[in-house]
């Protein structure tokens, strides 16, 4: 199976890493004296006969790129046995009182490698927070220049964002693209210090867009089969203007190695990010206040769409932007100021990007209907909710959904599972694994609110409401025990 590896030059999380993309004949010597057609993508051409050259795309980027060391403080190995005095005597180690003896110090320096992106011309250095994180001694150094010591501006761990700066003036910078206009197949290329051998080039595709692989917890991450290896965090994605779509941070690889897919944060993301810790010294995130859920089919077949789309508010959380504009549980987000959303990730990344205060254009498609909500987004709080343990249901009582068991839901049962007063229903008490409930996610403890619109307290109005739409998937809004989270459930028969 494949699985992320983390760097062994970056002390913390992973490098971007892909494919060299090998250079290709424009003709052959002999047969052609013709001039050779401009190369795709904007690359310059060659002379027939020739190999084609990305030297001057390089050209215009690898002077804005930087490398970076640093210097991180970690806990050195000391075997028990040197705490031990009578140990330390006997071996006529000389002690300082302190039982560590005298010149035994308990941490190491480790050093790691990693790249940087100038962005302005008096010394703004974007890099991979990873790349500086812990650092207590961070060095810049240009190829054929000389050395600079680096603080840091700025650090946003959520997109693995950092902002560095040194003392500089009139650096080579590079030129930011819009990211946005990326498309899959384009051709980037990657630049960056890999396993600390120096700056280097190396060329590719871009293989996917939007990915997220749960390095971070705000992603939209540009896949590419471009070469990088370890030390290459923090390098530029560059396209065939040398202008910056994306900086790289992560790789899928069993080894560690370059395996052909790499992750980088697009630009647009990055230099939000960055316009922040700039002017903030942190990132002030914009958020609606809702739990998204991914439309499936079965959920698309109950909502009478020819196809999934849009993400469904399986919860609006209490004194949220969302609650204040009327968003409801149950609705489907198709689109955020004319931006289709296709998933709980795209929302929460495009909501995060804008402007806190922002007057949001949400549209939703409820009751088979489709309007615009307009939601004045509020700043993230910093807290989060901590899930409690899962209530444990007593025993079995009687089916009423093909492979589900269910029961009332007691006083005792609602105090051993925490459940807050206004959640009602019935209380799942088991879940065939072989169901279709259970591969819809369905599980013990979870508590079914209502079914089919409908409210279900009792098992009669359980039933009742299961024969409501018998050739439809049944449509359950469930509450999470565990979670504390509502979701909806389309279950087909």
């Amino acid at each position: 199976m494949k699985t992320l590896k983390r760097s062994p030059l970056a002390a913390v999380a992973l490098l971007a890493i892909g494919l060299a993309v090998g250079l290709t004949l424009q003709g052959a010597p002999g047969h052609s004296t013709a001039t050779a057609a401009p190369a795709p993508g904007g690359a310059p051409a060659a002379p027939a006969g020739q190999l084609r050259s990305y030297a001057d795309v390089a050209a215009r980027a690898m002077p804005a790129v930087c490398n970076i060391q640093t210097d991180k403080a970690v806990e050195a190995f000391q075997h028990p046995f040197m705490d031990d005095p009578m140990f330390r005597r006997f071996f006529n180690m000389p002690d300082d009182g302190s039982g560590q003896g005298q010149g035994q110090d308990q941490e190491q320096v480790e050093k790691a490698a990693g790249s940087g992106i100038v962005i302005s011309p008096d010394g703004y250095i974007l890099t991979n927070n990873h790349v500086v994180e812990n650092a207590t001694k961070i060095h810049v150094t240009f190829e054929g220049d000389r050395e600079y010591e680096a603080k840091v501006i700025g650090t946003d761990p959520p997109s693995d964002v950092a902002l560095l700066k040194i003392e500089a003036t009139g650096l080579p910078t590079i030129e930011v693209a819009d990211s946005s206009e990326l498309r899959i197949g384009d051709q980037v290329m990657a630049i960056g210090n890999p396993f600390a051998v120096g700056q280097t080039i190396t060329m590719g595709i871009v293989s996917a867009l939007g990915r997220n692989i749960g390095l971070t917890a705000y992603a939209d991450f540009i896949q590419t089969d471009a070469s990088i290896n370890p030390g290459n965090s923090g390098g530029a994605l560059v396209n065939m203007d040398g202008k910056l779509v994306g900086m790289n941070s992560a790789i899928l690889s069993r080894s560690g190695g370059n395996m052909g897919i790499g992750f980088a944060i697009p630009s647009n993301m990055a230099m939000k990010v960055v316009a922040s810790l700039k002017s903030d010294g942190e990132v002030k995130r914009a958020y609606l206040g809702v739990l998204p859920q991914q439309v499936d089919q079965s959920l698309a077949d109950y909502y009478g769409m020819k196809k999934p789309r849009g993400v469904l508010v399986a919860q609006v959380n209490d004194d949220t932007p969302a609650a204040a504009a009327g968003l409801k549980e149950g609705d489907i987000i198709l689109s955020v100021d004319g931006h289709d959303i296709n998933n709980p990730n795209a929302l929460r990344n495009l909501i995060s990007l804008s402007d806190v205060g922002h007057a949001a254009r949400v549209q939703v498609l409820r009751e088979g209907k489709e309007r615009d909500i307009i939601v004045k987004l509020g700043r993230l709080p910093d807290q989060e909710v901590a899930a409690n343990a899962p209530a444990q249901p007593e025993k079995d009582q009687e089916s009423t959904l093909a492979g589900v068991t269910v029961r009332p839901l007691t006083d005792q049962m609602r105090a051993m599972a925490q459940l807050p007063e206004k959640v009602h229903g019935v209380i799942v008490t088991g879940v065939k694994a072989t169901s279709n409930a259970a591969s819809q996610g369905l599980a013990e403890g979870d508590v079914i609110v209502q079914v089919n619109g409908q409210s279900v307290d009792t098992l009669a109005a359980f039933k009742t409401a299961l024969a409501l739409t018998p050739d439809r998937p049944v449509f359950m809004r469930v509450y999470k025990t565990q979670a504390k989270q509502n979701v909806f459930l389309a279950v087909p028969r």
